[in-house]
């Protein structure tokens, strides 16, 4: 059996956080945080390994069975390690059937990693995800909070051009 490691948890204010958000549901309905918790662990943490888990599933006095369904349905949460800037490319049938598929290749190819790798400076890291609701935009990604829609194999480059010059600024949407 794997040893649980009990040095994971959270600094005073996020723990408080944590509390706030579970407070806001009725007692014994701690489980509805937890995707708010989850989003709070993976934003400290950067992505959610099993004992990071564990200590959610402690926190909200669930079993580590419903934290890592939860984890593992959703593509927004990472149980790896992920780069700087994360491109997501909708491989659904509206942007599969506009390009979404030669779009993931290209990528590939400029990257030098495959769906679900990240580069080895540590900067990208690509996904192929389920809708992402734009599927008149098609193909489109999202890094971040941005959506980029109606990809060419040029947008793309200059995609990959502005995150590769300043990651977490574009990414978090601080520059436009």
């Amino acid at each position: 059996m794997e040893e649980v490691k009990t040095n994971i948890e959270f600094p005073r204010e996020l723990l408080d956080e944590v509390q706030r958000v579970v407070g806001m549901f009725p007692e014994g309905k701690q489980k509805s945080a937890l995707l708010r918790v989850l989003h709070i662990a993976q934003a400290h943490w950067g992505h959610l390994s099993p004992d990071i888990m564990d200590y959610v599933a402690r926190l909200l006095h669930i079993q580590p069975i419903e934290v890592y369904e939860v984890a593992t349905f959703y593509s927004m949460y990472d149980t790896a390690q992920v780069g700087k800037v994360k491109l997501e490319v909708c491989r659904t049938g509206p942007c599969m059937i506009e390009g979404a598929e030669k779009i993931i290749a290209y990528i590939e190819s400029k990257l030098g990693i495959k769906e679900g790798e990240t580069t080895s400076d540590g900067i990208f890291t690509l996904k192929a995800v389920e809708c992402l609701g734009a599927c008149g935009y098609a193909p489109m990604l999202q890094a971040g909070e941005k959506f980029h829609e109606h990809l060419t194999e040029e947008k793309v480059d200059e995609l990959i051009e502005q995150y590769r010059q300043n990651p977490v600024a574009n990414y978090m949407g601080l520059q436009k």
